[in-house]
């Protein structure tokens, strides 16, 4: 599958908002009001999972190579994802994620 097929608008499954595809030659892989995502993957970009469940926002990460990505994990069968966060994510939400619980 091409990163163009990918690059698709979504109805967020948590929040109900109508979200666009993301431009600049990235690809759109979660909410940016909510953050949160859908089980679609077992490899990025694969598109091969069944479960179809909400990816929970979890936690924030950072990558030498990536620079700061979001934690996800599955809220039906606990597979965690990393995402790269997007320029118009909900800044507010990401520092929450950062904060000690």
């Amino acid at each position: 599958m091409s990163r163009q097929a990918e690059n698709t608008g979504f109805d967020c499954l948590h929040c109900g908002k109508s979200i666009p595809a993301q431009r600049g030659g990235s690809y759109r892989n979660h909410c940016p009001h909510c953050l949160y995502s859908r089980h679609v993957d077992i490899t990025p970009g694969d598109r091969a999972a069944n479960c179809g469940a909400e990816m929970a926002p979890v936690g924030v990460d950072h990558s030498g190579k990536k620079g700061f990505l979001l934690l996800h994990r599955c809220t039906r069968c606990g597979q965690v994802d990393r995402n790269r966060l997007a320029p118009d994510d909900d800044m507010d939400r990401v520092i929450e994620l950062q904060r000690p619980q």
